[in-house]
């Protein structure tokens, strides 16, 4: 049994894994309260083009948070909305996730290639009159 203090409120809880946040179920429950408040915000027409900051003062919400939630694709935003992250690896500005696609894509391909250079090669296979005898190392 793995027991953690609460990020947020500081409470000692039964820590079960797979909770990015370290947080108490309790809290976990107040911050999924806040995500659907703040994907009802988005979605309303007059607040469309509303940017990050407004986002968050008017959701009670961190600039951070909002930024884990685009992160995880969470919350996603149109290409005519004001509000974008920047991508982890060239900076461009992106609507959602941790990358641009034009990086998506290069890492795609710059593993397909090490994928097909590097391949490692088969264990050799021995045979049963091998097992049991004294090897040497040749110098």
């Amino acid at each position: 049994m793995d027991v953690r203090n609460c990020r947020q409120c500081g409470r000692l809880y039964n820590y079960i894994g797979g909770s990015m946040y370290n947080l108490c179920p309790d809290c976990i429950d107040k911050l999924e309260k806040k995500f659907t408040f703040v994907k009802e915000y988005i979605e309303q027409d007059e607040n469309k083009n509303a940017s990050i900051k407004q986002i968050a003062e008017d959701c009670d919400v961190t600039v951070k948070q909002l930024q884990q939630w685009i992160r995880e694709e969470r919350l996603t935003f149109s290409e005519d909305s004001p509000i974008g992250i920047p991508c982890e690896m060239c900076g461009k500005t992106i609507k959602s996730g941790k990358f641009c696609e034009s990086c998506k894509q290069q890492m795609a391909t710059n593993l397909g290639k090490m994928y097909r250079n590097e391949a490692p090669d088969p264990k050799p296979v021995r045979r049963k009159s091998e097992r049991g005898k004294m090897r040497f190392l040749d110098d």
